[in-house]
């Protein structure tokens, strides 16, 4: 078993004090069992804020930060962040909006590939997409890295499946709207089911529950963590509120889904054929 904590709540503007949040949270889980610590996407920074003069590089301050705390605490931290892109935008310089990987010897980013571009939101001005999937190794057990808007797009999902990862963290900030939970749960044990997939989704919490001070058209979380296994059930949830969810996730269930439903080899498009 894989002990994972999902540590819903809402950023601020400031990294400073998101680093501090990092801190406290990452501690806590710890000392609960956790081997991984999953913050959501904008952990570094919510937004709504001006995101270029806040990026930075993996080997910059906020992101050394994190690293140091999961040394400290012999983790695996997941948590978003912004760092420089080098294409400019219709608004000028774009960032890269990246979920950070980092503990026991691995130090990367995975750059979200399918770009916010939906219900009214262009996050392709702003932010420049990236291209690879990413993996990180905990206990032996091979995690994908993906963000938010990725969680429509099926493919990705069962690309990381055959590179061999039993579990994927979604770090998400959800937006809000109409039918916008059940989308999120659905999508969420979706991928879980056709991909074979534990899938861990991490997102920013409702700012109604804290009253918080969030920019009022960016996408800024909905709650709702959500893990769930690899035949698509929920395994475990938050509500809209702040919280810490641990999920103990075996490994071997994505083995055994993956044998029963047979969709993997069973695929016959998009996918290269000798």
């Amino acid at each position: 078993m894989l002990r994972v904590a999902l540590c819903q709540l809402t950023s601020s503007a400031d990294p400073a004090v998101n680093l501090g949040t990092v801190r406290t949270q990452v501690a806590e889980a710890a000392a609960e069992g956790a081997r991984v610590v999953v913050f959501p996407e904008a952990m570094m920074a919510q937004f709504g804020t001006p995101l270029t003069p806040l990026a930075e590089p993996l080997d910059g301050p906020w992101a050394s930060g994190v690293a140091a705390i999961a040394v400290e605490h012999d983790v695996l931290v997941v948590a978003g962040m912004f760092t420089p892109a080098a294409q400019q935008g219709p608004g000028g310089t774009r960032v890269r909006n990246t979920i950070l990987a980092t503990g026991f010897g691995q130090h990367l980013g995975y750059d979200k590939i399918h770009l916010y571009d939906a219900f009214g939101f262009r996050e392709s001005d702003t932010v420049e997409g990236g291209s690879e999937p990413a993996t990180a190794e905990v206990d032996g057990v091979l995690l994908g890295i993906t963000a938010c808007y990725d969680v429509r797009f099926p493919e990705l999902f069962q690309e990381l499946a055959d590179r061999g990862t039993a579990a994927v963290v979604v770090p998400a900030s959800w937006g809000a709207g109409p039918g916008k939970r059940e989308q999120w749960e659905l999508l969420v044990r979706a991928r879980a089911l056709d991909s074979g997939s534990w899938v861990l989704g991490c997102g920013q919490a409702d700012p109604a529950e804290t009253a918080a001070d969030v920019h009022p058209k960016a996408p800024t979380g909905i709650g709702f963590s959500t893990v769930a296994e690899p035949f698509g059930e929920v395994h475990a949830q938050l509500g809209p509120a702040p919280g810490r969810l641990l999920a103990d996730i075996d490994p071997e269930l994505a083995t055994t889904s993956r044998a029963a439903t047979a969709v993997l080899p069973n695929r016959r498009l998009g996918r290269t054929r000798g």
